[in-house]
């Protein structure tokens, strides 16, 4: 019924226009108004994925992660955004456990989380292909 549907994913931000610049500028994403819907953001992703990013005025932040960007080089990319402001988690837990620049490294691919306004954001070197 739904093997043709071309699905999307989306999430709430409280500020479109931050999400615009940050999407855009820091992380160099595509990212474009949706003009037939006032507020609406469109993500355009590697491989034609489109994630929709709507505002929500009491938004409430996922407590996991919801967009995963597969690099060749994780530390390289961490270094890179972490000039441009980028604070990584740090975590010392039973589970996962992060290294002072917050990358978790040794129980299986390395991977460092990121929050956008509470969004929760990986960086790994898991790709789906």
């Amino acid at each position: 019924m739904l093997g043709d549907s071309k699905a999307f994913s989306s999430f709430s931000v409280d500020d479109p226009q931050k999400a615009k610049a940050f999407y855009g500028q820091t992380l160099g994403l595509e990212v474009s108004e949706v003009p037939e819907m006032q507020g609406l953001l469109q993500l355009r992703l590697a491989g034609g994925n489109v994630v929709l990013i709507y505002p929500k005025a009491k938004h409430t932040p996922a407590s996991f992660t919801i967009l995963n960007f597969p690099v060749s080089d994780v530390e390289q990319t961490v270094d890179k955004l972490t000039s441009q402001g980028v604070r990584f988690e740090k975590y010392d837990d039973k589970d996962i456990k992060t290294d002072a620049k917050g990358i978790a490294r040794g129980k299986g691919p390395d991977i460092a989380w990121f929050k956008i306004k509470k969004l929760r954001l990986a960086f790994s070197r898991i790709s789906l292909d």
